[in-house]
């Protein structure tokens, strides 16, 4: 029997027998510490593993302990490897019970004793704190603590899972945790990497789910144990929570979230895009966004600038077209992660809107959304035009909104107003390097595309290359008496200057649009005023050909 194996040394004495009948018919048990939670009790035929204190009733004098061996005590109960006594005083223990069990002698060592350590008709007493149960009939026991209401996926064999645990003995010793090194366990299912019941407990799981896993000696590290916290024949408690799951043959999953009505183009190799995005793990943590950096992310499509996964997702996209994007670690950053932000073997989730693309040799796309069928006449090059516009992104949110404008415009604008009726309206479409370009303008990002309403308001025909103003029409007979508007035969750059812009105001004349008035007038003086003395006299206007007059003023 293996309790009449003993490992201690003890010092003899005499031993007075005591020849009266023993005081008991049966073993006593006083469960004197009994756990809340009991969720399975000891049966013939399980295997456990306890620690005790053996003494005398007679005396309290100790012949044996485990906890002085440093050493839990391992048997099988109810199969005759334990005195009867001990079979019968440890059925219906719990794990963490502590019971006091008192065996009379003849369900002990009787009247011989055993190897001088336990004398004749002796009633022994035995103090035992159950550790373990488990019988080889046992499977793993899983119980889920919680599971997403949302399950694409649950673990298979062959799957690389990365997860969170607590590890503990059935007393609930803790033995390990991944937590306390903030790092999950990575590892392949199914492959001999894990214990034989881990293996098995993990699968089924879904990502975010929680799980108890409880595996028996047999099926964990057996009668060796591992290293000082998992002694032999233990059997071992998982708590574990799934972070990541996926499969080295996994592909990209795309998820189509929204499509824009009217969609027309399409992304391909070789397009610049704007994006917006959220990225996550698979548990849902977040690890980066830009939205929360208020700025896009910008880059060409399937020319390596990006993560494989990505460069992959981002053809065949809408503008304003919303997508969830799966993207597995050996298409993202593998095995070695992002220092600080993403783990390794982490499968990543992009929640993606995409701004506008286009492509570097884009023109500018001009529609004719309604044209007056009165045309008298088109804007063309040097005309003073007005114009009411909306300036959006292709998103649709609005940049600039104008009543009548006339100023500098941007190429692709002065490309899409070019060839307009006046009631005429258009939408037209600016890549940016017809607009801003990378670096964008105010309240419009850098490489951003830009969308505008237009309509022209008025036309009127410009000033041609090289002039800087024109009449419109005859002018005066004799232009210096004109200019000489108070009649003194001088005419200093004040007087100049209110003749000139009397001819605008009375739309008989015309500066070059686009360019500071003051500064065309200076010039204009400047020409006129050959001996730069501050006026012009009426020798040197006459001074000047004809055509040369015609050109100036």
């Amino acid at each position: 029997m293996d309790l009449t194996i003993f490992t201690l040394v003890f010092c003899l004495h005499d031993v007075f027998v005591n020849c009266n009948p023993a005081p008991f018919v049966d073993v006593v048990v006083d469960r004197y510490e009994i756990p809340t939670v009991c969720p399975r009790e000891v049966e013939t035929e399980d295997f456990i593993r306890y620690h005790f204190n053996g003494t005398f009733y007679a005396d309290g004098k100790k012949f044996d302990s485990s906890h002085d061996r440093g050493k839990a005590f391992i048997s099988q109960v109810g199969l005759g490897r334990l005195i009867t006594g001990m079979d019968r005083g440890l059925q219906g223990m719990c794990v963490n019970e502590q019971r006091r069990i008192t065996i009379p002698p003849h369900l002990a060592y009787g009247s011989i004793g055993t190897g001088g350590v336990v004398p004749p008709d002796a009633v022994l007493v035995y103090d035992v704190l159950l550790l373990d149960i488990w019988n080889t009939e046992d499977k793993v026991q899983i119980r889920t603590l919680h599971k997403p209401t949302s399950c694409h996926r649950s673990t298979a064999a062959s799957d690389f899972v990365r997860y969170h645990y607590n590890g503990t003995l059935l007393t609930g010793a803790a033995f390990d945790s991944s937590y306390s090194r903030n790092a999950t366990y990575d590892t392949y299912l199914g492959q001999g990497d894990l214990i034989k019941g881990m293996d098995e407990g993990l699968l089924g799981m879904c990502v975010g789910e929680r799980r108890i896993i409880i595996v028996p000696p047999f099926l964990a590290y057996g009668e060796t144990g591992h290293g000082t916290e998992i002694p032999p024949q233990a059997s071992l408690v998982f708590e574990v929570l799934l972070v990541d799951v996926f499969n080295p043959t996994d592909d990209l999953i795309v998820e189509v979230k929204e499509v824009p009505e009217g969609c027309t183009r399409r992304t391909a190799t070789g397009d610049y895009i704007r994006y917006h995005y959220n990225g996550t793990f698979q548990d849902g943590t977040a690890f980066d966004s830009s939205y929360k950096r208020n700025s896009t992310y910008n880059t060409y499509i399937d020319m390596g600038y990006v993560i494989r996964g990505m460069d992959k997702a981002l053809q065949g996209l809408c503008t304003g077209e919303k997508r969830r994007i799966i993207i597995p670690p050996h298409m993202a950053y593998g095995e070695a992660g992002v220092d600080h932000l993403i783990p390794g073997s982490a499968v990543l989730v992009f929640d993606i809107q995409v701004i506008d693309f286009h492509n570097p040799k884009d023109p500018v796309d001009i529609k004719v959304t309604h044209k007056p069928q009165d045309c008298k006449g088109t804007s063309e090059a040097d005309d003073l035009i007005q114009y009411r516009y909306n300036c959006s992104l292709m998103d649709g949110t609005l940049l600039y909104s104008s009543m009548p404008a006339c100023s500098e415009v941007i190429p692709g604008l002065e490309e899409g107003l070019g060839g307009m009726c006046v009631g005429e309206k258009r939408e037209v479409v600016v890549p940016p390097h017809w607009g801003h370009g990378e670096n964008g303008a105010g309240e419009v990002p850098s490489s951003a595309v830009l969308f505008f309403e237009l309509e022209l308001v008025e036309l009127n025909k410009g000033v041609p290359d090289g002039y800087m103003f024109v009449w419109l029409g005859d002018g005066p007979d004799l232009l210096f008496p004109a200019m000489d508007l108070n009649g003194d035969k001088e005419v200093p750059r004040e007087e100049f200057t209110a003749f000139i812009m009397r001819q605008v105001e009375e739309g008989k004349g015309r500066l070059r649009p686009g360019v500071d008035a003051d500064s065309i007038i200076q010039d204009m003086f400047n020409n006129q005023d050959h001996n730069k003395d501050g006026k012009i006299v009426e020798n040197e206007v006459e001074e000047e050909p004809e055509q040369a007059k015609r050109d100036e003023l």
